[in-house]
């Protein structure tokens, strides 16, 4: 058990390095003038979402779901904190997903928003870390 929450744990980890720096790079290619800036931040953002945080989000789901058949959801299948965490991370998922869906715009030149835009939602990653955190750790329900 105690390797599974490891591995889930170092995946989760690298999962939210790429949520947290894939917005900031939009920030910048947003605020890019030249092609050769534009040119170097699709690279970087498509190394970062397909080979750093989608592999970590799958990791961190396979694990995670080891964890939740094997153990957790025996110990707190009615337990109201594992309920949201499931849907803090439900939500996760969907804004990874919304990433992909700036990247691409990024890619085929097609971004419509600002890097203020970008700024803001660079911040969501830090309220779903600090939630999810809370409630795995606290379990205050």
């Amino acid at each position: 058990m105690l390797w599974l929450k490891a591995l889930h744990l170092i995946f989760m980890v690298t999962w939210f390095a790429g949520l947290f720096y894939l917005p900031r790079l939009f920030v910048y290619h947003a605020q890019s003038t030249d092609e050769i800036s534009h040119e170097r931040f699709k690279i970087m953002e498509r190394k970062l979402f397909y080979g750093i945080m989608t592999p970590g989000m799958i990791a961190t789901l396979i694990f995670g779901i080891w964890m939740l058949v094997d153990y957790a959801w025996l110990l707190y299948g009615n337990s109201w904190w594992l309920t949201i965490k499931l849907t803090m991370l439900g939500l996760m998922v969907a804004y990874h997903c919304l990433c992909g869906l700036w990247l691409n715009d990024f890619k085929h030149d097609r971004n419509v928003h600002s890097h203020i835009y970008y700024r803001w939602m660079n911040e969501v990653p830090v309220l779903f870390l600090v939630g999810i955190i809370i409630l795995a750790v606290v379990k205050p329900f």
